[in-house]
């Protein structure tokens, strides 16, 4: 199955905040972190959803890995 692609702007409206739906994205995918405790109201720390996060991730106390937790449901448009 073929994922979507979303722009920029669709993805920041799903920041917890606009809408009910978090989102993120990293290396050109977006994953729906909704579900998780550590992105209520759509901070993680001084991270904030509807965002692509892959610049940021070099300063997070954790890896990559940390997305195989979530559900990759789009791809972000270029």
């Amino acid at each position: 199955m073929e994922l979507p692609e979303y722009s920029k702007s669709y993805l920041a409206l799903r920041n917890g905040i606009d809408k009910d739906e978090i989102w993120v994205a990293y290396k050109g995918k977006i994953y729906d972190v909704t579900k998780s405790r550590l992105w209520r109201k759509g901070q993680h720390y001084e991270h904030w959803a509807g965002q692509d996060l892959t610049d940021e991730l070099k300063d997070a106390p954790h890896s990559a890995t940390v997305f195989d937790k979530f559900d990759c449901i789009g791809i972000l448009k270029k």
